[in-house]
């Protein structure tokens, strides 16, 4: 594996990627089987939850050698965002109008205000 894929500036990118994947998922994809019993739901998502928690930890132990709080929480929130499109659009086969991109895109604006300072 590259050494900068490692680096304390990438792995906790890679890192809340990869717990951002696994949370979607456990939020949204049983909105896919809403035949499914609610409680068979709940135990999924929270069984895909549990992967999502296993990634998001260390990227916050690791990122914080790099990034402040306020940093790793608004690069989780815009790869939240990011991740969402993507699903919502592949999985769900959900429209996102020009209000949502425009909406995401101010929100990733104000994301990129909070790393000025650094």
């Amino acid at each position: 594996m590259p050494s900068f894929l490692t680096s304390p500036q990438v792995a906790p990118i890679l890192l809340l990627l990869g717990s951002n994947i696994f949370m979607t998922f456990a939020w949204y994809g049983h909105l896919k089987f809403r035949s499914a019993p609610l409680l068979i739901a709940i135990v999924a998502s929270w069984g895909i939850a549990f992967v999502e928690y296993c990634l998001a930890v260390p990227a916050n132990r690791i990122g914080a050698a790099t990034y402040s709080t306020a940093q790793l929480k608004t690069m989780q929130e815009v790869i939240t965002l990011t991740v969402f499109v993507g699903f919502s659009t592949l999985f769900l086969r959900e429209s996102l109008g020009w209000n949502h991109l425009l909406g995401f895109a101010l929100i990733a604006l104000g994301a990129a205000v909070v790393f000025l300072g650094k």
